[in-house]
């Protein structure tokens, strides 16, 4: 009996420290990255940094100044979504250094080896981990998709 009311209490002090632990994680600091021409409508934002990691949204290659899809095949779109992804990255204090993720969605997955080519020219060293797909389309008819997670 003394041993169950023992095992008993030693559960209950666990399960207090956990259940503390939990409200304690629940206060994340979160900031919502935008730009003076982010959409006020849109339903996403350009970026969220919480508690130190910053996870950016899929970035198409559209113009940041006329807000339009960029014209080109996708040597052009690559650098382009890439550039704008460099840019929110930026925009929140990260770097590209800092970034430990990447997932890329292509309208062809022959695209696959061009996008490698251009993608390393912004990754040269260490880069992030990285997903790909090959998906049924994209944004305004966009060829590459682009979104990142970073950490300081």
């Amino acid at each position: 009996m003394k041993r169950t009311l023992f095992i008993f209490t030693v559960l209950l002090l666990i399960m207090s420290f956990t259940i503390n632990i939990t409200a304690q994680e629940r206060n994340v600091v979160r900031k919502v990255i935008t730009f003076e021409n982010t959409p006020a409508k849109r339903p996403y934002s350009p970026a969220v940094e919480a508690n130190g990691t910053l996870y950016v949204s899929g970035q198409i290659a559209i113009d940041q100044s006329t807000g339009k899809l960029i014209e080109g095949k996708i040597e052009e779109q690559t650098r382009q979504v890439l550039k704008n992804l460099k840019n929110v990255i930026e925009k929140a204090g990260y770097t590209m250094d800092n970034v430990v993720r990447c997932t890329v969605l292509l309208s062809d997955i022959t695209f696959y080896s061009t996008v490698n080519q251009i993608y390393v020219e912004f990754f040269p060293k260490d880069p992030p981990a990285r997903m790909a797909y090959a998906v049924k389309d994209l944004p305004m008819g966009a060829l590459i998709e682009i979104d990142a997670t970073a950490v300081k």
